[in-house]
């Protein structure tokens, strides 16, 4: 079955860039101009489906929250500046109650960071509650020649450090606890550590601006690191190689989980919201005092190689055996017909190449 990327890829690719318009499908966000060169907006929408993306009995305080906060992330991703929202819901049926509490999440949200609800649409659904969002942003270009002119998923170079935001792996073990995949004995446990990361992520709009002049690339971390890292490294023509003990994850949460399951939600759990960036190592300096001003956790994780990788150094400088071809995926020129964008990052342990077989989150 195709999946959500190559539906994308294959139907729903045929806007080209233009002057006006330099970034279209394919990134965490559309970029078009309205005004001075200097200025743009980006746009974004995500689609939430009860069933697929929430459990029906999720607080509607929380899943407002949620609504508004993956689309942000989407903005932070691009280093943008929020300008507005739109909202469209369907609802089976209309509970007054449970919509005061949605909106409120959805408010609180809006009023931090500064994205007013400028309209949208509500309609009635045959059975699940569906939810639209679409938000918009202000990023200013970095006066260099595309792709490097905006923070995009393209703009990975040979070398550059890759960083990652806040713990991994927490939303998605609180989802499967709660859905009744994990141990039973722990599963209580297990859903209230990682209860907030699932359902209350918080979006990195502040760390997006404070890298955009110094960070190569980024993307938002929603449907795993190993896709969405992939997603950087097939839009850059380049291979990752991280390090898996590298990888920062919630300490008390690790108690109650075996490390195979760990590693999965660290791997390609998906739903963190946290930003995946690269960055020239010159700029460790200023990436760890943004993290020290931010009081966010920045950890690197790893480095970025060319696709012809042979004697290329480890991410500390070791120098693995295998290193001509992805781990379990074959050669590289297969990955263009095999589309698995994950196949492009490497993954080490204590200093070894390791094969994964992880699948990011999946939409169809």
């Amino acid at each position: 079955m195709s999946s959500e990327f190559d539906i994308i890829e294959k139907y729903f690719s045929f806007s080209k860039p233009t002057h006006n318009i330099p970034i279209t499908v394919g990134d965490d966000c559309a970029v078009f101009s309205i005004g001075p060169r200097e200025s743009h907006i980006a746009t974004s929408a995500d689609l939430l489906i009860e069933g697929q993306h929430f459990f029906s009995d999720v607080e509607p305080y929380r899943l407002g929250h949620k609504s508004l906060a993956v689309n942000l992330s989407d903005l932070a991703a691009m280093g943008a500046k929020p300008i507005g929202c739109l909202l469209s819901l369907a609802l089976p049926s209309v509970d007054e109650q449970w919509v005061s509490d949605f909106a409120n999440g959805f408010k609180a949200l809006s009023l931090k960071y500064g994205c007013p609800l400028l309209g949208g649409d509500m309609s009635k659904s045959p059975k699940v509650k569906v939810i639209n969002v679409t938000v918009f942003g202000r990023v200013t270009d970095r006066g260099v020649r595309s792709p490097r002119n905006f923070l995009t998923r393209a703009g990975a170079r040979y070398a550059d450090d890759i960083w990652v935001s806040g713990e991994l792996g927490s939303a998605s073990l609180a989802y499967k606890s709660k859905a009744g995949l994990l141990d039973e004995l722990y599963s209580n446990s297990i859903y209230e550590l990682g209860r907030e990361a699932l359902e209350m992520p918080e979006p990195r709009l502040n760390l997006g601006r404070a890298i955009y002049p110094y960070a190569n690339s980024c993307i938002d971390i929603s449907d795993g690191l190993l896709q969405d890292l992939g997603h950087i490294m097939k839009s850059s023509n380049k291979i990752a190689h991280i390090e898996i003990e590298s990888i920062p994850f919630n300490k008390n949460i690790s108690k109650f989980v075996d490390y195979e399951h760990l590693r999965e939600a660290m791997l390609s759990g998906g739903d963190d919201y946290e930003l995946c960036f690269t960055a020239p190592a010159r700029h460790r300096e200023k990436i760890e005092s943004i993290s020290t001003r931010l009081g966010l956790k920045l950890t690197r994780i790893g480095m970025v190689c060319a696709q012809e990788v042979d004697g290329i150094l480890g991410p500390k400088g070791s120098k693995p055996s295998l290193l001509s071809k992805p781990a379990n995926h074959g050669h590289l020129d297969e990955l263009a017909s095999l589309k698995k964008d994950s196949a492009l990052v490497q993954v080490f342990q204590d200093g070894q190449l390791i094969e994964v077989d992880y699948k990011g989150f999946q939409h169809f």
